[in-house]
């Protein structure tokens, strides 16, 4: 086959002046084309393929973003039911354990905030004998550590250890506070050891092992143990 080229010139209607105008356009529009560039159809199918792969990654972190997001949602759903049931019960265990240190009065704890419980504040009141009921703040200075302690208590109730470290948790209370606190301590060393770390008298005296450092020699520290039972 014979390919021409129609000769456009030959014909009556040819502008040669607007024919030159276009020539420059279309040299002007192929010069800024730049090179051709050979290898455009082989960068066109890596291109292709590299779109390819970022498309299916892209599709892989939304899934992966859609997965976090439920569990994140179930987490929260699960957290604020295990907090909410672990709340009430420290709640009812405050109550019993702070009668039964005052020797009589009431005390609780509520939320804050209902509607959002993981980041609700937690507001205590309390009324030992004889007295208004307001908040923990405002109680005397040895009702407070005392209260401390009740909620201390509760809170342990709830989930026990076979092993619990208290250090210094009655360095404010007075002598009768400290029965006192002995003896909700008592109901705890049944399935619990406690090593208490103190400097009240009353509370070594009630401990049936006891741990100390002595220096009989000045500058020289030694460990003494001591057992209760024994003596």
């Amino acid at each position: 086959s014979w390919y021409t080229m129609e000769r456009l010139w030959e014909q009556d209607t040819f502008d040669q002046v607007e024919a030159r105008k276009e020539v420059q356009v279309l040299q002007s529009q192929k010069d800024r084309l730049g090179a051709v560039n050979l290898d455009a159809v082989k960068e066109l199918d890596d291109e292709e393929g590299q779109f390819s792969t970022l498309e299916q990654e892209v599709g892989d972190l939304k899934e992966a973003r859609r997965s976090l997001m439920e569990a994140l949602r179930k987490l929260e759903a699960e957290s604020k039911l295990l907090f909410e049931n672990t709340f009430h019960e420290a709640r009812k265990n405050f109550q019993d354990i702070f009668r039964k240190l005052f020797q009589g009065g009431k005390a609780d704890m509520f939320l804050s905030n209902m509607e959002d419980l993981l980041e609700a504040g937690i507001e205590i009141v309390a009324q030992p004998p004889g007295k208004q009921l307001q908040s923990i703040n405002l109680l005397s200075g040895g009702e407070r550590p005392l209260t401390a302690v009740a909620i201390l208590f509760a809170l342990f109730k709830v989930r026990p250890s076979p092993f619990c470290i208290l250090d210094e948790v009655d360095a404010a209370l007075d002598e009768t506070n400290v029965e006192r606190f002995l003896r909700v301590l008592r109901d705890f060393t049944h399935d619990t050891q406690f090593c208490i770390v103190t400097h009240h008298k009353r509370t070594m005296a009630d401990c049936q092992v006891l741990y100390g450092i002595t220096m009989q020699r000045r500058g020289v520290s030694s460990r003494i143990a001591v057992s209760l039972q024994e003596v």
